[in-house]
C-alpha cells in the first residue's frame, strides 16, 4: 500500500446523512451500491457474484464481509471505495480492505518506506538483503559497484510489484530496471539478489495465520500454441480478473514481459515445446498474474516467531511479510532467506484461494481480532412504532437507559439526540436518521422511534432489534401510500415488531386488537402492556408465564410468572398527571415492559419513572402546562382523531372549566378524518379557534375551513368558532381572550415555536 496515495472517504458520512434528514419520510439505507439483498445490512447468497460488478469491492474487502455476515455482525459502505463500517455504534470498527481503524498511521509510513523498513528490521537481527537507494544514474552506478551483481531495482515507495525488476546482471539491464522504477517513485532502492522462492507469511493481531510461496506469472508449452495464445487461455479462466476484482489476475504484457522474453531470445509467437515452463514476470505478486501455493503447515517454529516479531517492530495489526527463501522449513537465518519488505494492508488474495486449495482462515482471524470472543459488533437497539405514543414511549426509554449509565443515541419526530444533545432538528424517525445514530461511535444504546413514512418508502436501517414497541393502531395517514384500512396499515407497523430478534421482546398493546392480531403472528418473545389488570389477554399470557405489564389498584405492576414486580403508584409517576392521563400511563406501561424485558430492573426503572416529568425538556409538545397570569395553557401534538380522543379523555378527569382549543387538521388526510377531528374538538372545546396548517398539503384554505366547520356542527359542546389561518395570531389572539382559571390548548407540531410565543406573553 502506498502510504502518499492514501484516499480519505469522499463524503463524511454524518454531513451525507444530515443532508437527507427533513422529515419521516426521508430515507437511506446503508449503502450498498446496488446490491439486491433483501435487507442492506445483510448479503444475498450471490452477494460476490453482483459486488464483483456492481461495487468495485475486492475479494479481500468480500472476504471480511462474508465472515462478519455469518457472525451476524451488522455493516454498511461508507463511500465509493472500500471503506466498511463494521457492528454499530460504540461497538463499530472500519476497514478498508485490511486496513483497520486500529492500524497506525506511523507503523503504515514505516512500511511504505521500504529502506526505512530494511533499516530498521537490520538493527534488529533480522535478515534482509542489502540496499542503497539512488535519486540518479551516477547513484546507480556507484550501488552496483558497492552491492555488485545480481541485484534487483524497486521504487522506494510503490507497491503489488509495480516497477520492481529482479536478477539484474549487467549495467545495461540495471540502466533501464532504473528508469522503470522511477515511472513510480523518484527514490528507487538497489538490492543484492536473493535466490530462493518468493513467500508471503501474514501476520493478524501478533499471530502468524498464513504462509504462501507465490509463483510467477508463466505459461506451459505444448508444442502447438504460440505464448501469446497460451497467455490468453489462461486470462480465460473463470477465477481471473482485471486488476483485484478476482482471486487472480489476468495476465498483462508489459515491458517487464518483454524483457524477459528478450532475454531468452524468445517472442509472443513462439511456440514452446510440451512441458516447457516459461517466467513471464520478474516478480510474483498475484497482481501481476501470479498464483500461490498455501504452506502454512510448513513454516518453521523461528521463521513463525520472526513474522510474529517483524509485524510488532513494525507495529502493524494486519501485517504482510514478503521474503525470499528456499524453502520454509528452517528458520532463515540459517538457509540463506531474506525479508524482502513489509506490507500494509496486505491483500489476501493469494490466502483467500491458492493453488492447492488449502486457504487459511485468514477473514476469520481479522474478525477475531477485531471483536474478540463472542461481540458481534451490536448495541442494543430499541425500535417503537405505532400511532400514537411513539415519542414519548422512546423519550421514557431514553430516560431509563441513560439513569444507568448509557449513552443512548435516539430519534424522534422532533430530532436526533446523542445524549444529552439534539444534533439535529425536524421530524427524524426514518431509517436516514436511524442509521446515523446506528454509526455515531459514542453510542452504546439506541432508541428508534419508526413511523409509518419510513418503513413504507426505506424499511428499517437495522436487520433486528433486540426489543420493538408496538404502542397501538388507529386511523391516521390513511388513504395515503396505497394504504386504505386499519388492517393495511397494521402490516406495516408490524414490520418492527416482526424484525426482533428470536430471543428478543415485542412490546404489544393487549388492549388494541390489531396489535393482537399481529402479535400471534410472531416468533420472539411477547411482553403485553393494559391499563386493565383484569384484561382477559393479559390474564392469559401470565397464566402461561408470559411478561406483561398493567395497572391494579392505581398501582404499576410488571409480573412475570407470579412474580410482581410493583414499580409504585400512579401519583408517583409525574407523567401520569396523579393517574389522569391514561394515554400517558400506557407509555409508561410500554416503556416499562419494554425495559423490564431486556434485563432492566424494576428498582432502575421505578428511579427513572419517578424523575421524568411532562415538561418541555423530557417530553417537548406533550401534557406541556404553562401557567400564564390567572389561567393556564396546555401544548400538545395530539393531531388525529385517536390522539384528539386521549386528550378528550384526560379531561375528563379535570376540573370542568372553559377550554379555548387552538385547532388544525392535516390536509393530506382523508375528509371523513378531518370532519371526524372536528366533531372530536368540537365536543372537547367550548370555544375552537381554527388555524392553518404550515402546509395544506394540495388542498385549499376554504375547502379545509368547510371541512372543520362541518366537523365542529356535530359536536355538541362548543358554543362558538374562529377562523384564524396564521398560527401565531391564533395563539396570541386565544392568550388575549382568556378568562380566570380558563385552559387553552394549543395543538400544534409546531410546538417549540408555541411554546416560546407562549413563554413570552
Amino acid at each position: 500500500m502506498n502510504g502518499k496515495n492514501r484516499h480519505p472517504s469522499d463524503l463524511n458520512e454524518y454531513e451525507a446523512a444530515l443532508e437527507n434528514i427533513n422529515s419521516d419520510e426521508d430515507f437511506s439505507v446503508p449503502d450498498t451500491e446496488g446490491l439486491q439483498t433483501e435487507n442492506p445490512l445483510v448479503p444475498s447468497p450471490n452477494f460476490y457474484e453482483q459486488a464483483k460488478h456492481k461495487t468495485g469491492l475486492g475479494p479481500s474487502t468480500l472476504s471480511i464481509i462474508e465472515e462478519a455476515e455469518r457472525r451476524g455482525i451488522p455493516w454498511q459502505r461508507l463511500n465509493e471505495r472500500s471503506k466498511i463500517r463494521l457492528g454499530f455504534g460504540k461497538k463499530q470498527k472500519i476497514i478498508r480492505a485490511t486496513i483497520t481503524g486500529d492500524t497506525g498511521c506511523i507503523a503504515t509510513e514505516t512500511a511504505d518506506d521500504k529502506f526505512e523498513t530494511k533499516i530498521l528490521l537490520q538493527k534488529t537481527q533480522i535478515p534482509v538483503p542489502r540496499g542503497i537507494v539512488c535519486k540518479s544514474l551516477a547513484e546507480l552506478q556507484k550501488a552496483v559497484e558497492e552491492i555488485g551483481f545480481p541485484i534487483v531495482i524497486k521504487p522506494l515507495d510503490a507497491n503489488q510489484g509495480k516497477g520492481v525488476t529482479v536478477a539484474i546482471e549487467s549495467i545495461e539491464m540495471a540502466e533501464e530496471a532504473f528508469q522503470h522504477a522511477q515511472k513510480f517513485s523518484s527514490e528507487v532502492l538497489v538490492e543484492n539478489y536473493i535466490a530462493g522462492h518468493d513467500h508471503r507469511l501474514l501476520v493478524i493481531g501478533g499471530k502468524l495465520v498464513a504462509a504462501s510461496r507465490r509463483q510467477p506469472a508463466h505459461v506451459v508449452g505444448n508444442g502447438t500454441n504460440t505464448i501469446s495464445e497460451l497467455i490468453e487461455e489462461i486470462n480465460k479462466e473463470p477465477g481471473r480478473g482485471d486488476g483485484h476484482e478476482a482471486l487472480l489476475t489476468k495476465i498483462t504484457l508489459d515491458c517487464d514481459t518483454e524483457n524477459l522474453l528478450k532475454k531468452k531470445n524468445l517472442s509472443l509467437e513462439t511456440v514452446l515445446l510440451p512441458g516447457e515452463t516459461l517466467v513471464l514476470k520478474s516478480t510474483a505478486n498475484l497482481s501481476t498474474g501470479g498464483t500461490a501455493t498455501d504452506v502454512t503447515a510448513e513454516v518453521h517454529p523461528a521463521n513463525v516467531f520472526m513474522a510474529e516479531r517483524i509485524a510488532a517492530i513494525i507495529g502493524l495489526d494486519i501485517c504482510g511479510i514478503d521474503l525470499v527463501a528456499k524453502d520454509l522449513h528452517t528458520p532463515l537465518t540459517e538457509n540463506g532467506g531474506a525479508v524482502i519488505e513489509v506490507n500494509a494492508a496486505p491483500g489476501l488474495r493469494m490466502h483467500l484461494s491458492p493453488s492447492n486449495e488449502n486457504p487459511g482462515k485468514v477473514a476469520a482471524a481479522i474478525v477475531d481480532m477485531l471483536f474478540p470472543g463472542e461481540s458481534n459488533g451490536r448495541i442494543p437497539v430499541f425500535a417503537v412504532t405505532g400511532t400514537n405514543g411513539k415519542t414519548t414511549t422512546t423519550r421514557l426509554l431514553r430516560y431509563i437507559a441513560k439513569s444507568c449509565g448509557h449513552m443512548v443515541g435516539y430519534t424522534t419526530t422532533d430530532g436526533i439526540y446523542i445524549g444529552d444533545f439534539q444534533i439535529a432538528a425536524g421530524d427524524c424517525s426514518g431509517p436516514t436518521s436511524a442509521s446515523l445514530v446506528l454509526s455515531d461511535p459514542m453510542v452504546d444504546f439506541a432508541v428508534l422511534e419508526t413511523a409509518r413514512g419510513g418503513l413504507l418508502r426505506s424499511g428499517l436501517a437495522f436487520d433486528f432489534c433486540d426489543v420493538g414497541i408496538l404502542t397501538n393502531i388507529a386511523a391516521d395517514h390513511l388513504g395515503l401510500k396505497n394504504i386504505n384500512t386499519l388492517e393495511e396499515l397494521a402490516e406495516v407497523k408490524a414490520t418492527v415488531v416482526r424484525n426482533v430478534k428470536p430471543e428478543g421482546w415485542a412490546v404489544i398493546n393487549a388492549e388494541d386488537i390489531h396489535c393482537l392480531n399481529i402479535s400471534k403472528t410472531l416468533s420472539c418473545n411477547i411482553a403485553y402492556f393494559s391499563l386493565d389488570a383484569d384484561h382477559s389477554e393479559i390474564l392469559k399470557h401470565l397464566a402461561n408465564g408470559g411478561l406483561a405489564a398493567f395497572v391494579s389498584d392505581d398501582r404499576i405492576i410488571i409480573q412475570k410468572d407470579d412474580e410482581e414486580n410493583v414499580l409504585g403508584t400512579l401519583s408517583e409517576f409525574p407523567l401520569t398527571l396523579n393517574g389522569t392521563s391514561r394515554c400517558m400511563t400506557a407509555n409508561i406501561l410500554a416503556a416499562a415492559a419494554g425495559a423490564f424485558a431486556y434485563g432492566f430492573t424494576a428498582k432502575q426503572i421505578s428511579y427513572a419513572l419517578r424523575n421524568f416529568s411532562p415538561c418541555p425538556e423530557l417530553t417537548p409538545g406533550r401534557m406541556n402546562f404553562f401557567k400564564v397570569r390567572d389561567f393556564e395553557v396546555l401544548v400538545d401534538y395530539a393531531h388525529n382523531p385517536h390522539g384528539l380522543t386521549a386528550l378528550q379523555d384526560y379531561f375528563c378527569h379535570s376540573s370542568q372549566r372553559r377550554k379555548i382549543g387552538i385547532v388544525a387538521a392535516v390536509g393530506d388526510r382523508r375528509n371523513e378524518d378531518i370532519i371526524e377531528l372536528a366533531r372530536i374538538a368540537a365536543n372537547m372545546f367550548d370555544h375552537i379557534i381554527v388555524r392553518q396548517e404550515h402546509s395544506l398539503r394540495g388542498r385549499e384554505l376554504a375547502e379545509m375551513n368547510s371541512l372543520m366547520i362541518e366537523g365542529m356542527k356535530k359536536g355538541k359542546r362548543c358554543a362558538g368558532y374562529e377562523l384564524i389561518p396564521d398560527e401565531e395570531d391564533a395563539i396570541r389572539h386565544a392568550l388575549s381572550i382568556a378568562r380566570t382559571s380558563d385552559l387553552v390548548v394549543a395543538l400544534s407540531d409546531n410546538y417549540q415555536n408555541v411554546t416560546k410565543i407562549v413563554q413570552q406573553f
